[in-house]
């Protein structure tokens, strides 16, 4: 039984990075025909990529409505005060945030803010010890209000 080379031959599929022709092949395809059927996207539209590449790019770097440039500070206590409450549940976090995507959500959080948290946790674990009654003794009220002003201005981000 003779197999045909042509037919029992898989495609090789290209990875790694996207040219801006490719870019432009998926959104032109896109515009005239809408996102779905990754597959058929891939193959229509002339790339020689898997389905899967063609959705993540399209949703992560083409989207028109993706937001660019910096995560604004007002952004960031909203990615905050979501983690604390949805943890890592990134899709979930970006769908809060319009024009951010669950990848760069998530990049940003493990890039920049995690280490930011668990350093204003450390410092707080190192400023919180119960001092001493002698010692209290010896200082004022406006010594320890000073000691609490500095410890709040430590979770600036």
């Amino acid at each position: 039984m003779a197999l045909n080379d042509d037919k029992s031959a898989k495609r090789v599929l290209k990875k790694g990075v996207w040219t801006a022709e490719e870019d432009g092949k998926l959104a032109d395809y896109i515009e005239k025909y809408g996102p779905k059927k990754w597959r058929t996207v891939a193959t229509k539209s002339g790339l020689n990529r898997c389905g899967k590449s063609c959705r993540l790019r399209w949703l992560n770097y083409l989207r028109p409505n993706i937001k660019r440039g910096n995560i604004s500070d007002e952004e960031v206590d909203l990615i905050l005060r979501l983690h604390k409450l949805l943890g890592n549940r990134w899709s979930l976090i970006a769908g809060r945030l319009p024009g951010r995507t669950d990848n760069e959500i998530k990049n940003y959080w493990h890039s920049h803010l995690s280490k930011k948290l668990k350093q204003a946790e450390k410092n707080i674990e190192n400023t919180s010890t119960v001092p001493e009654i002698n010692s209290m003794e010896s200082c004022g009220t406006e010594a320890a209000e000073d000691q609490e002003n500095e410890d709040a201005t430590d979770l600036n981000f």
